[in-house]
Order: C-alpha cells, then sequence, then structure tokens
C-alpha cells in the first residue's frame, strides 16, 4: 500500500510553544485515517502543515505524492488536496451555485460539475437560496461540496460534524463512506470518537503535541495490551460468589444483584472465562466486547499523563 501523504519527524513550535513534536504519520491511499486529540494536542497545526500553510522545524518534512507542499511545487500538491475547515464562513449574500462556482475558478475546474456535487450533498433544492439563509447543517454540506471541486483524491475534513444535528451527522459519515469507497484518501479530524469508530481504517491518536500511537484499532489494542470488557448477567444475589472466583486481574467496574460490569487484562481473559464456565448456571449470559475508540484514546492519554 503506497503512502498518499506523510509527516516525517516533524516539530512545530509557536515562539517557544511546542505544538508538535517529533511526528512522523502517513497516509495510505483510499483509506479513512482519525485523528483524534483534545484542544491543543496538535491536531491542527498537522492539518496547517499538510496543507502548506506553515513549515516545519529544520528536520523534519511534509510531503504529498512526493512533493512539499509549502516548496516551490506546493501549488501542484495542494491542487490534489479537498479541505472543509471546522468552521465554514461563505458569503452570506451569495447564493450556493455562485459560491460553487466561484470555487471552481479558484481550482481551474470546470462548471460542468457543480450541480452534480450540490446534489451529492443534498442541497439542489437550495442552489439558488442566499446562503445566509442557509443553516448550519446546510453551510456544512455546502462546505464538502467546495471540498469535492475538482475530484481530489485526498480529502481533509476538520471536524466534519460540529455543531450538526444526528441526523445531519449521519448524512456526513454517509458521504465519507461513499467517499472511501470511491477511492479516496481521507483525513477526518474529530473529537466524536464514538461515532467515527465504524467509519475508519486507522485512527492517529494526538496528545499534547505527541503521537501517542496510530494504527487499525486491532493494532492498537494490540500494542497498549488493553483490557477487554465482560457484560454478565447473573442470577439474583450471586455476584459476590463470582467475584471471588476470578483471578485478580479482573477489575468490577460496575455491579447491581444480577449483572456484573468486568474488565480483564489481556493476560487473563481465559482464566477468567474458565472460572466463569466453572461458576455453571449462576450466570445466565455473558457479552465479550474488545476496547473500542474512545477506550483506547482513554488509556493511551492516562499511560502518557502518569509518565509526564
Amino acid at each position: 500500500m503506497s503512502s498518499v501523504a506523510s509527516w516525517q519527524a516533524v516539530t512545530k513550535r509557536y515562539r517557544g510553544v511546542t505544538a508538535v513534536e517529533g511526528v512522523s504519520l502517513a497516509l495510505e491511499a483510499g483509506e479513512v485515517t482519525a485523528l483524534v486529540g483534545h484542544n491543543g494536542a496538535g491536531k491542527t497545526t498537522l492539518i496547517k502543515l499538510l496543507l502548506g500553510m506553515i513549515r516545519p522545524e529544520p528536520g523534519g518534512s511534509v510531503r504529498i505524492g512526493g512533493v512539499d507542499p509549502a516548496g516551490r511545487q506546493g501549488a501542484q500538491a495542494r491542487s490534489t488536496i479537498g479541505f472543509l475547515p471546522e468552521s465554514v464562513a461563505f458569503h452570506g449574500a451569495m447564493t450556493g451555485r455562485e459560491l460553487l462556482a466561484f470555487y471552481a475558478k479558484l481550482k481551474g475546474a470546470p462548471l460542468a460539475h457543480n450541480a452534480e456535487l450540490l446534489d451529492r450533498v443534498g442541497i439542489t433544492h437550495a442552489a439558488d437560496r442566499r446562503v445566509a439563509t442557509y443553516s448550519k447543517g446546510m453551510c456544512q454540506r455546502l462546505g464538502i461540496a467546495q471540498a469535492l471541486i475538482g475530484e481530489p483524491r485526498l480529502l481533509v475534513f476538520d471536524e466534519p460534524t460540529s455543531g450538526l444535528d444526528p441526523a445531519s451527522r449521519a448524512d456526513v459519515y454517509r458521504m465519507i463512506d461513499t467517499l472511501r469507497a470511491s477511492g479516496a484518501t481521507i483525513l477526518v479530524s474529530t473529537h466524536a470518537l464514538d461515532e467515527v469508530e465504524d467509519r475508519i481504517d486507522r485512527a492517529a491518536i494526538m496528545h499534547r503535541g505527541h503521537l501517542l500511537a496510530a494504527g487499525t484499532l486491532a493494532e492498537l489494542r494490540h500494542g497498549i495490551a488493553a483490557d477487554v470488557r465482560l457484560e454478565l448477567r447473573v442470577q439474583p444475589c450471586t455476584t459476590a460468589r463470582l467475584l471471588a472466583a476470578l483471578p485478580p486481574e479482573v477489575r468490577c467496574i460496575a455491579r447491581s444483584e444480577t449483572a456484573l460490569t468486568l474488565d480483564v487484562a489481556p493476560q487473563a481473559k481465559m482464566q477468567a472465562l474458565r472460572a466463569i464456565a466453572r461458576a455453571g448456571e449462576i450466570v445466565e449470559d455473558l457479552e465479550l466486547a474488545a476496547p473500542g475508540l474512545h477506550d483506547l484514546y482513554s488509556q493511551l492519554v492516562a499511560a502518557a499523563e502518569a509518565r509526564a
């Protein structure tokens, strides 16, 4: 698999404040990568570096298809990117159709495809209305249409569902699914970890300017030896008996008269399952779940804070 874009040993400082430090990350062709982290984690700085708006400190490099986006051939490299900023701001006096025509001319793209883009994001009915009358969700859809002008193969979406209602958020992710299916490479910067988990191929977890980990969810789980979650339904008043039979690596997260929620260290998983099997009929049901992106993020950040 080939990299469409990459950051290599990238550091960026602003007046002595380090925004990102030593970050190396690649975006693979045809994949969706989530760039996750709280405010101040360095996500926006990485995006600005990719867009060629700023340069890394000496020793680091950013490449799009092998080209430095801030270098002499940067304009060519940047022309292959479609970008949706976190807060879209369009001229309210223009119509949706006029705005797409404006951006198409800036990109040197034919206007003939604009009607298809408006239809693709579901705002054809409002194409000739002034943007000042658009809802937040409609502006976000127009922003996505703008990002798709010229059929870029690399798309960068910065908080694409920010401020949207649940239905509009679902529509945005359906569009991302369609774009991935078409072969586009997509970087999604987001706080909505639970929302994006099933829509991505890889995640890159940032914290205080450092890349804590990057990879598929399976790779992240393996890399940090993440706990496994067990949900048990048991006969009334038997939880204490069952807990006493479990290995010490099992932690009880929640407990009632008829249910237990347990976190189990990977090395103790089979031992715990055998103990549960020996408990016989007092266990009425069991569900086993691997940790999700939110759990992995929390564990990685907690470990980083402990080391600090």
